[in-house]
């Protein structure tokens, strides 16, 4: 098959003109073009025309004869294999099973792969599956009642459940992962428009019903999936890890152990710390989140095609580079979605940002973050990053005056350095409700600085992203992993042995699709490992 790149075609054609562009651009006869399939579909809203561009794969005959005449042309070349080919097989006689640690995406992927090639892996997962799991998070958006151990961020399908269920990636896949990883889901059941559009998405709920069945496929295959059993420690012997301790007291044994760790397990961090194994700090971000009506954003980013339902509600992408030094930047856009409360900890207030598959909420919202450093920001070894989370987390809970109300102020009071008395038009989302204050009281002065300086430049690409009455609402602490638990080449970890460190925990990965590619790469180095490879 030849592949097709940078097709463009205007935003209300018919199946039949994109077959007839198909056969027109390959200058071929309508009978020489035997079947396509669109691999991907993006837009181009560039000069005030909107245009849907495409690529396709085409089964073409006199294949090579036709190839040749696009020689040099990079908008044509031979369709790549997509498909997975796995590592190896687990011998009917291995009696050792791996451990996977954590059942968010990465967990799930590494414990998917691994059972699809024999290996019977043990899931431990600290929080409960996932419908109890969204009555206790429930249980916090609407009646300030935390649950520790069953929220946001601890349980079936890890903090990517409770998110924009956003699909895409920057991350380099030479290996096409990415495509195992959304065609599971699509065998999970998620929409088969996944595999070809550019910016895919699920939303929460449907995330729901696909970890359920992914979870069955793993048992059918051999897994067990144990829920509410925190590890508390290792078993070590020298420099190999033997297996694991459970908080309620009991063991695990396993020469492989997969650490997928959400970037909210402090408590794990901290064990993993007095344990010697080596880890070190990394940069991550802190900032608010912030809130516009969508139909401002709609319109800024379609124009006169705003609404239309191709393209649904408009996302946007955004940085600037303060004069402070800082990175400013947009971060988990989501449109037509809700600000959630995402705290893992008692007295504490973290914001995030959630959209269904409809995005048919009345505001969008989006990560407005500000880079820091440990080489600048908290210096003092790999769990400092944690304890600068921490102070900020437990200020914002104080601003927001307690019941994990959070602190907000609307975005021209926040440009003109006062605090915020009431609300303008816009109404804020986050649940249980929020606290008009001066979130510059809360938040470093150098990210104060960088993100006042951004506005107006964030307002030149998005018209109306200066707008006086959007609301920002503190915290959003927990943009990734404020450490990296390093591994080698091999996939394990750098002094312990059989240690699989993985996913956004680990410092690997950051959203739903990289953390499932990187569970694909561990299951990989777990199985060679074990069959001695």
């Amino acid at each position: 098959m030849l592949r097709i790149s940078e097709l463009k075609l205007p935003l209300d054609h018919t199946p039949e003109e994109l077959a007839d562009a198909v056969a027109g651009f390959l200058k071929a006869p309508a009978d020489d073009v035997r079947g396509f399939t669109v691999f991907k579909r993006s837009y181009d809203a560039r000069k005030g025309v909107m245009s849907l561009v495409y690529i396709i794969d085409v089964d073409v005959a006199n294949e090579d004869k036709l190839f040749a005449r696009f020689k040099g042309d990079r908008r044509v070349m031979p369709t790549p294999d997509t498909n997975y080919y796995y590592v190896g097989q687990a011998p009917a006689e291995l009696k050792q099973r791996p451990v996977v640690v954590g059942f968010g995406p990465c967990g799930i992927f590494a414990a998917l792969i691994l059972a699809q090639m024999g290996f019977k892996p043990i899931v431990l997962e600290r929080g409960k599956e996932v419908r109890q799991r969204t009555k206790d998070t429930w249980g916090l958006w609407r009646k300030s009642e935390l649950n520790t151990e069953s929220n946001v961020q601890y349980g079936e399908g890890g903090a990517g459940t409770f998110s924009d269920g956003k699909l895409y990636s920057q991350i380099k896949d030479p290996r096409h992962l990415g495509r195992k990883v959304l065609t599971e889901f699509v065998k999970a059941g998620a929409p088969e428009e996944i595999l070809y559009l550019a910016r895919p998405h699920i939303g929460t709920f449907r995330l729901v019903s696909m970890v359920e069945n992914m979870r069955a496929e793993i048992i059918e295959l051999g897994g067990e999936i144990r829920f509410e059993q925190r590890v508390d420690d290792l078993i070590l012997d020298g420099d190999r890890v033997r297996g694991v301790k459970l908080a309620n007291g009991g063991e695990v044994l396993s020469d492989h152990v997969v650490l997928a760790l959400g970037h909210s397990a402090r408590d794990t961090f901290q064990m993993l710390e007095k344990r010697g194994v080596y880890m070190e700090a990394k940069p991550f971000s802190v900032g608010v989140r912030i809130e516009h009506p969508q139909s401002l954003i709609d319109a800024a980013r379609w124009g006169k095609y705003a609404g239309h339902p191709l393209l649904g509600a408009a996302d946007y992408k955004l940085v600037h580079h303060a004069g402070n030094g800082r990175a400013v930047y947009s971060f988990c856009m989501c449109p037509g979605g809700t600000v959630v409360a995402a705290t893992s900890e008692e007295k504490r207030v973290v914001t995030n940002g959630m959209s269904q598959y409809s995005r048919n909420e009345r505001n969008a919202n989006s990560g407005f973050v500000v880079s820091i450093s440990p080489e600048v920001d908290y210096p003092g070894g790999p769990l400092a990053g944690l304890d600068f989370q921490r102070e900020l987390e437990s200020k914002a809970y104080e601003l927001g005056g307690g019941d994990y109300f959070a602190p907000a102020q609307l975005l021209g009071d926040f440009m003109a350095g006062k605090a915020s008395t009431q609300l303008g038009s816009v109404e804020p989302s986050y649940k249980p409700g929020v606290t008009m204050t001066d979130l510059a009281r809360i938040l470093p002065d150098f990210c104060v600085e960088a993100m006042r300086e951004a506005i107006p430049h964030f307002a030149r690409q998005i018209r109306g992203y200066d707008l006086h009455d959007a609301v920002l609402t503190g915290l959003e602490t927990r943009t990734s992993s404020p450490l990296r638990i390093t591994r080698g080449e091999d996939g394990q970890s750098l002094n312990v042995k059989g240690l699989f460190p993985a996913g956004e925990g680990a410092g690997y990965a950051g959203g739903i699709l990289s953390a499932g590619v990187d569970g694909i790469k561990v299951a990989e180095a777990v199985a060679k490992a074990m069959l001695g490879r």
